[in-house]
């Protein structure tokens, strides 16, 4: 990190800091691109969480606290002083569904133009949700113009009827508005909101992966998140409400052991293969307050372990068969979050599910050789800085102002080219939810407000 720190600051491009607020875990992640286009992390700060329960806060004080500890690591590590964040948000209050919107245009004559999507995507962010939800994202996946279907791009195609199919994902009011409070409480602006699985999927996921038809599952602690991917578009998303603390429930209640030794327990011998494990491999534990110490089997742990893993996975499992997409996930399974550090986890997924597995770590897009990032449980933070860049430049290229060095990326091949033509046209602001939006600006008046 060290060697990462101490190149030029002045060659990167507006700094970006990702904050992902988990249930074990809560990191900060502070990070630019450089003149070559890859993502260069110069500070990372990770503090336990406190005040957050599969994925939703239930103390916000102690979430400040998590939160303030995390950003100010990342801020020294750095030599920067941060003030806004991009705040992932996941949590068992997330849905997802499909949705098909229609406009119909006046003029036949004229082409489809981006202010016509622009209007389709907007209507999809005026659904009537239930009671306490609102849209977080809008995510096109193909149009229809005048019956014909499969269009990606539909600006400059001809037609009266523009129709869309659209993943559409919302959240709870209440769960999202704790959120933004303590990030404000912690003195900091939110700068955007981004789903947590997506953003892991852009920091581990090939566009390769992605075209082929891949499910990327994040283990948390306290929740599993599922995104599938096909044609480069993603097409399921899901929030599975169990993750490795409930493992470590299982470990404390089968052994008979405190929790602070079972999380001990799973971080250092767990597996989540019994058969890989000797019924002679021992470990003793020191019994508490002068009691006789506790002997406990390796393969023994391994069996509660593998017991609760092939549960999450089989949750998985009907989420990917939910989809419809289950014969045509070529790139198999991608596993991440600090859940995939278990061992023999890759050979579990494959037998239950009967996919190819791999782990997925954060490396394909950074610069350097840092092994503290080459690790599953900072791909969320990763991404959120990716989002956040991308963020940026795009309102750069919009003309508002943003200071940024020119960064000089390799020319494009022409697969790459194809590529970029090739995926669906989005909302030209890439906006989210109205409510959301709302909350984004009103932050400072919070503050204000908590101040009085």
């Amino acid at each position: 990190m060290e060697k990462q720190l101490n190149q030029s600051k002045q060659k990167l491009s507006e700094l970006v800091v990702g904050l992902d607020i988990g249930t074990t875990k809560i990191a900060a992640i502070l990070g630019g691109r450089n003149e070559f286009g890859k993502v260069v992390i110069i500070g990372i700060g990770k503090t336990e969480s406190l005040g957050v329960s599969r994925g939703v806060v239930v103390n916000i004080e102690q979430t400040v606290a998590s939160i303030r500890t995390a950003v100010e690591i990342a801020a020294n590590q750095a030599g920067v002083d941060i003030f806004e964040v991009i705040v992932g948000i996941a949590g068992q209050h997330i849905k997802s569904m499909q949705h098909r919107g229609m406009i119909t245009r006046q003029s036949l004559e004229d082409e489809v133009s981006q202010k016509d999507v622009d209007h389709l995507i907007d209507n999809m962010h005026r659904l009537v949700m239930s009671p306490g939800e609102e849209i977080i994202h809008v995510i096109p996946q193909e149009y229809i113009i005048d019956s014909e279907s499969g269009i990606r791009n539909p600006i400059g195609h001809a037609g009266i009827r523009l129709e869309g199919n659209f993943h559409i994902i919302t959240g709870q009011v209440s769960a999202v508005k704790n959120i933004f409070k303590c990030v404000n409480r912690a003195g900091l602006e939110t700068g955007d909101l981004h789903l947590e699985p997506l953003a892991s999927a852009d920091a581990v996921l090939s566009d390769e992966e992605k075209e082929a038809g891949v499910v990327l599952v994040d283990i948390g602690g306290g929740t599993t998140d599922v995104a599938i991917f096909y044609d480069g578009i993603i097409r399921h998303t899901a929030v599975i409400p169990f993750g490795g603390n409930i493992i470590t429930d299982d470990i404390k209640e089968g052994c008979g052991i405190i929790k602070t030794q079972a999380e001990q327990l799973k971080v250092r011998f767990g597996s989540a293969l019994a058969q890989e494990n000797q019924e002679n491999e021992i470990i003793s534990i020191p019994g508490l307050r002068g009691r006789p110490h506790k002997e406990i089997s390796i393969k023994f742990l391994a069996q509660i372990i593998q017991a609760r893993m092939e549960e999450i996975l089989e949750f998985v499992l009907f989420e990917i068969k939910s989809s419809g997409y289950e014969r045509k996930l070529s790139a198999g399974i991608v596993v991440t979050g600090g859940g995939s550090l278990l061992k023999h986890l890759p050979q579990l997924v494959m037998l239950t599910t009967g996919m190819d597995c791999r782990i997925g770590t954060p490396n394909e897009h950074l610069a350097g050789d840092d092994d503290e990032l080459k690790n599953p449980l900072y791909a969320t933070g990763v991404g959120l800085v990716m989002k956040g860049i991308e963020k940026y430049e795009r309102e750069a290229k919009r003309g508002l102002n943003i200071a940024k060095p020119e960064v000089q990326t390799e020319p494009k091949t022409k697969v790459e080219q194809i590529k970029e033509t090739n995926k669906v046209v989005g909302h030209s602001k890439k906006k989210i939810g109205n409510f959301f939006e709302n909350i984004i600006k009103s932050a400072q008046d919070w503050i204000s407000d908590d101040i009085e």
